[in-house]
C-alpha cells in the first residue's frame, strides 16, 4: 500500500511537472520577511507570497491590490483605502478553526507600525519618513495622513515593505518569520533549504482573476535554486533545467547573443529574449570624505568622466545591451532626464585637466583605486585602461559582493562601484542620494556629497504639485550633481530576459520586478 501511494504521489508531482516553473538566484536570498526585502533577490522572493494596498504594472501604473479604490482629500495630505473584502492569509493553524481569516485595516495598522518599530530595525522604515500617522478607521477603510504632499506616495507603497502581515503569526514565530512567511499573496511558501532550494506552491485562494475572470495563479509552483555564479545558472538554463534567466553576464554574453544584441541561430528555436528600459543607473562612486587627495581633486574627477568611451564601452562588453550614460544620474524613462547635463568624450580635455592638476600639486602621478565585485571586473579593466591614457594609474580591487555592500555603507571605499535601481519610478528617488540628511550607513548618500542649494531644491521639490516644475527642479539638482562629479555615470541599464519557449505570460517592467502570477507554461 506503501509503494502504492508513493507511486500514485509521484505521478501527481510528474503530471504537474511542466506546471512548476524554475529560476535560480545566484545572489541567494537573505529574509522572506517583506519587511527586510531590500535587495531584488528578496522582493522577487516575498513579491509572490505577500500583496500591499496597491501595486504596479507593467507600465509603471498604480493600481489597485487589497485596496479596491481610494480617495485622496487635505491636499493630497490624507488617503482613505477602501479594502476587499474577500482577501485571506495563507492557511495555518494559529489561526484557528478555519486556519485563514480575512485581512482588514487593522493588519495594515499593525504591519505599518511594525515597519517603524526600531526593535525590528527594518531597512524600510524610511518609506514612512513622510508619513505623519496612519490609522483604521473601521475593518474596510484604512487612513493614511502625510506631513506635507508627496507626488510619489502611491508610488512608494507599491513596495514590499507595505505588505500586510498577519499580527498572530509574526509574534508567534519573531525573528524567524523569515522563514515561515504567512502572506496572501498567489503562491505559499512551501519549503527552504537555504542556499539549496526554495519552492512556493499555488495559493488556490488567491483573490486575483484574469481579464476572463479565470483564478490567477496559472503555475502549480514555483522552484529556486541558488547556484552562485551565473555561468553555472545559464548552463543549467540552456540544458532546459530552469526556465528563465535575467541579466546579461560576461560569462554566456557572446554564447547566446550576436555582437549588435540578437538572440544567435542556436537558441533561435528554444529561447525567446525579452528587453526593455531598466530604471537601474550602474555608476562609479567617490567618497567626497576621502583623504586620497586625488579623489578630492575636481579635476581629476571631471577627466575621469570625459576619459572613456561609454558608446565603445556598451558595444564592447554588453552587446549593445544597456544605454551608454549620455545624462545624469536620472536614468532615461524618467522625467528630470536631460542629456544636456552629461559628460562627453573628450580624452584631450580629459589630458588637459589631468594636465592641469599635476601643475597646480606638483603630484605627477595620479594613482587611485578602484573597487568592484567580480562581475563587473570586465567594466573596470575597460575604464582602467582608458583612463591610463590620460595620466591616471588606476588599480582594481575585487572583492566579494557582501564586502563591497558592506564597506560602501560604512564609507569605508575612496572610490567603487555601484548601481541604484529605483525603489518606486520618480526621480526624487534617485536624487535621495545626494540630500545631506541622507547620509551612509543612515541613508543611501554613499558620497557623503553635500550642498545646500541641492538640499534646499531637493526640499522645495517635495512640495511642488506642478508635475513640469518639479521634473525641471530635478534636472537641476541632477545638474547639481554633474556639476561637482561626485560620480562617474557609466550606462542606464536594460532589463534582458530569456525564457524558455513553453513560457508565456512572463512580461517585462522597468523595475524589473518578477511578476509570475500570469506566468504559463506549456
Amino acid at each position: 500500500m506503501i509503494l502504492t501511494l508513493l507511486s500514485c504521489s509521484s505521478k501527481v508531482d510528474s503530471n504537474k511537472d511542466h506546471l512548476v516553473f524554475k529560476y535560480n538566484e545566484h545572489k541567494n536570498i537573505g529574509s522572506l520577511d517583506p519587511a527586510f526585502s531590500k535587495d531584488l533577490a528578496d522582493i522577487w522572493g516575498t513579491h509572490q507570497l505577500f500583496n500591499g494596498l496597491v501595486q504596479m504594472d507593467n507600465q509603471l501604473n498604480v493600481k489597485p491590490c487589497i485596496a479596491k479604490n481610494w480617495i485622496v482629500t487635505d491636499s493630497a495630505r490624507t488617503y482613505a483605502f477602501n479594502l476587499r473584502k474577500d482577501v485571506s492569509f495563507h492557511k495555518h493553524n494559529l489561526f484557528g478553526k478555519d486556519s485563514t481569516r480575512t485581512v482588514n485595516a487593522l493588519d495594515f495598522e499593525y504591519s505599518f507600525n511594525r515597519l517603524r518599530d526600531k526593535s525590528v530595525a527594518s531597512p524600510g522604515s524610511w518609506v514612512l519618513n513622510k508619513v505623519e500617522n496612519f490609522s483604521a478607521i473601521n475593518d474596510s477603510t484604512f487612513q493614511i495622513k502625510l506631513k506635507q504632499p508627496f507626488p510619489a506616495f502611491l508610488g512608494l507603497l507599491t513596495m514590499k515593505y507595505c505588505s500586510v502581515v498577519p499580527k498572530e503569526i509574526v509574534e508567534h514565530y519573531g525573528s524567524d518569520f523569515r522563514s515561515n512567511p504567512i502572506g496572501t499573496g498567489p503562491f505559499k511558501f512551501k519549503r527552504w533549504e537555504e542556499n539549496i532550494k526554495l519552492v512556493f506552491r499555488r495559493n488556490n485562494h488567491y483573490f486575483e482573476t484574469d481579464e476572463n475572470g479565470n483564478s490567477l495563479p496559472y503555475l502549480e509552483a514555483v522552484a529556486i535554486t541558488f547556484l552562485p555564479d551565473k555561468q553555472s545558472e545559464f548552463l543549467q538554463f540552456a540544458q532546459g533545467n530552469i526556465d528563465f534567466v535575467s541579466g546579461l553576464d560576461a560569462s554566456y554574453k557572446d554564447e547566446i547573443l550576436t555582437a549588435n544584441g540578437q538572440l544567435r541561430l542556436l537558441y533561435k528555436d528554444n529561447v525567446n529574449m525579452i528587453r526593455g528600459p531598466y530604471l537601474n543607473t550602474e555608476y562609479l562612486a567617490f567618497s567626497m570624505d576621502s583623504e586620497v587627495s586625488e579623489i578630492q581633486a575636481l579635476k581629476l574627477r571631471k577627466a575621469i568622466n570625459k576619459g572613456f568611451d561609454r558608446t565603445k564601452m556598451m558595444a564592447y562588453l554588453r552587446n549593445g545591451i544597456g544605454i551608454p550614460a549620455n545624462g545624469g544620474f536620472i536614468p532615461k524613462g524618467l522625467p528630470g532626464f536631460d542629456t544636456s547635463i552629461s559628460f562627453s568624450y573628450e580624452p584631450e580635455k580629459a589630458k588637459q585637466l589631468v594636465t592641469e592638476y599635476k601643475s597646480e600639486t606638483g603630484n605627477q602621478n595620479p594613482e587611485i583605486t578602484l573597487t568592484t565585485t567580480s562581475n563587473y571586473l570586465s567594466f573596470c579593466e575597460f575604464i582602467q585602461r582608458e583612463i591610463q591614457k590620460i595620466g591616471i594609474n588606476v588599480n582594481v580591487d575585487v572583492i566579494p559582493a557582501s564586502s563591497l555592500k558592506d564597506a560602501k555603507a560604512n564609507s569605508q571605499l575612496d572610490f567603487f562601484r555601484a548601481s541604484w535601481i529605483a525603489d518606486y519610478p520618480d526621480a526624487e528617488n534617485y536624487l535621495s542620494l545626494y540630500y545631506s540628511k541622507n547620509f551612509a550607513p543612515n541613508g543611501p548618500n554613499y558620497t557623503h556629497f553635500k550642498s545646500d542649494i541641492f538640499d534646499n531644491v531637493y526640499e522645495a521639490a517635495y512640495l511642488e504639485t506642478d508635475i513640469t516644475k518639479r521634473e525641471q527642479l530635478y534636472t537641476k539638482m541632477d545638474s547639481l550633481v554633474m556639476t561637482y562629479a561626485p560620480i562617474v555615470p557609466l550606462f542606464y541599464d536594460e532589463v534582458v530576459r530569456f525564457t524558455r519557449k513553453e513560457v508565456s505570460g512572463l512580461g517585462i517592467n522597468a523595475t524589473n520586478l518578477l511578476e509570475l502570477k500570469s506566468v504559463k507554461k506549456d
